[in-house]
């Protein structure tokens, strides 16, 4: 993972981002020597958002086994205030 700084990104947004897409480079933006942001390529996002979506499901998933109240469709729809 390359570090740069936020004026070099920006100095050089076009390059930083053709290494970031074809060159499947990562980048971390550094303002005075602080980890600001990440310039990723798109595949390593997708990555990112499936690995959270299946952590968010085994963790509904583990609240349900632990959980001995279940709530019907229609309560659960009333209790929100939906028809």
């Amino acid at each position: 993972m390359t570090k740069i700084s936020t004026a070099e990104a920006r100095n050089d947004f076009a390059d930083v981002i053709n290494r970031a897409s074809f060159g499947k480079e990562r980048f971390v933006l550094t303002r005075r020597g602080k980890k600001l942001v990440a310039i990723v390529p798109v595949e390593d996002l997708e990555l990112l958002e499936e690995m959270e979506d299946r952590m968010d499901v085994e963790a509904a998933k583990a609240a349900l086994a632990e959980s001995d109240e279940r709530v019907s469709y229609e309560d659960l729809r009333r209790e929100l205030g939906l028809k």
